[in-house]
């Protein structure tokens, strides 16, 4: 049975066609049966094949089917073809013309509806209208399934109308869905690429200046080169444990092993940073102003790897026999951060526009960083040599 209504579905003008058929049918029996001259006989055989082909075709040309039907029932009345059972190919149309044609035509098609049925009862007077009183109620009641069959059609078309209006919109929240989905991977790709770089920036760097430092005091001092060996050591373990961490993040739903996982970097660990900083050669000053208090987990990370990236940037840039500061300054509504050193400062497109300086993308993750806690960064060469970054991070996102 579904097969067969799929099928139905499927071919609509095949079914309009057998329908078409069977009123062409009755409207035969009605030619032959009918008592009428030999004259209006002929004529209104082309007359019914044109209204029962208007209900094969309705839905293919609905506004040039009620052309035809209306002129159908213009020519029964000049050549006195009485209403027959292929009239009711006049109501079929208006019915279609009201679900499927435009504005204007399903208009003319009500007028129609109303107007034909008065015409007809005019025409082709019954038993009933002898009276004044009876001629109405014969009207009244010749024009209702008309009305009926356009007011059915124009519910259906609004229905129709509104479930579409439902499907477009469910396709438009589908998109706008898939769109978020996209922003949003893109979003966490970078947030790992940023922290990926700082922490494969700071360690790797450390590790290369221990590296350097040890080779050179292999022979000389072997106690130093085992420190820096150790040092090395443990700056290779602390960056795969943070890798780990980073890349757990990538995995669904498979949980991390405990002794995988590392805290997220916070305030607090700034002063271990600087210790690390420090035993890899480069002197750094560190100072907390104001009170210690606890921040937002998103402003203590973004601290933290604002440190981790500016003072790598002096280890890289900075030139020989530099020195660094950091000045963590806590106020009441928000935390700001120094970072300066005396080396000879970074070249100008490592600050300028965007911060990338076609090797890394460093300052760029820091601003993207600020961005997304409402904060601000200026980073730029200090008067009289050497680089400085300062950023201002509020306690509350702005609005």
């Amino acid at each position: 049975m579904q097969r067969l209504y799929d099928f139905l579905r499927r071919h609509p003008t095949g079914v309009d066609g057998f329908w078409a058929v069977i009123l062409f049918g009755f409207s035969l029996v009605w030619i032959v049966k009918a008592p009428m001259h030999p004259v209006p006989r002929v004529v209104a055989v082309p007359v019914v094949f044109a209204l029962c082909s208007a209900v094969a075709l309705r839905r293919r040309a609905p506004e040039k089917v009620l052309i035809l039907v209306i002129g159908c029932g213009l020519l029964q009345v000049a050549l006195d073809v009485a209403v027959n059972p292929s009239d009711f190919a006049m109501l079929v149309v208006a019915y279609t013309v009201a679900v499927e044609g435009d504005r204007r035509a399903s208009r003319f098609a009500l007028i129609a509806a109303l107007v034909a049925p008065v015409i007809a009862a005019i025409r082709w007077p019954g038993p009933e209208q002898r009276t004044l009183l009876g001629g109405v109620i014969a009207m009244v009641f010749s024009v209702i399934p008309f009305l009926l069959a356009w007011v059915l059609g124009d519910s259906i078309r609004t229905r129709r109308a509104y479930y579409a209006q439902l499907e477009e919109r469910a396709a438009r929240l589908e998109k706008e869905r898939e769109a978020q989905a996209k922003v949003a991977v893109a979003a966490e790709r970078a947030r790992i690429a940023r922290e990926l770089h700082d922490v494969v920036a700071h360690n790797v760097s450390v590790m290369v200046v221990q590296a350097d430092g040890a080779a050179y005091v292999m022979d000389a001092a072997p106690d130093q080169a085992r420190q820096a060996l150790e040092t090395i050591s443990g700056t290779g373990r602390q960056a795969l444990a943070e890798m780990r961490r980073l890349l757990g993040v990538l995995r669904s739903g498979a949980p991390s092993d405990d002794s995988d996982y590392v805290p997220q970097p916070d305030v607090e660990q700034i002063d271990d940073l600087v210790e690390q900083v420090r035993g890899a050669g480069l002197p750094v000053d560190f100072k907390i102003v104001g009170s210690p208090r606890p921040l937002p987990s998103g402003v203590e990370l973004t601290a933290y790897r604002i440190v981790q990236e500016a003072l790598t940037n002096t280890r890289k840039h900075g030139g020989p026999d530099v020195g660094a500061s950091v000045r963590l300054t806590y106020f009441d509504d928000g935390l700001g951060l120094l970072v300066e050193d005396d080396g000879r400062g970074a070249r100008h497109e490592t600050y300028k526009d965007g911060g990338a300086d076609g090797q890394g993308h460093g300052l760029i993750g820091m601003r993207e960083r600020v961005g997304m806690v409402g904060g601000t960064l200026d980073a730029g060469p200090r008067p009289g040599g050497g680089f400085r970054i300062s950023a201002l991070l509020p306690l509350k996102p702005t609005g």
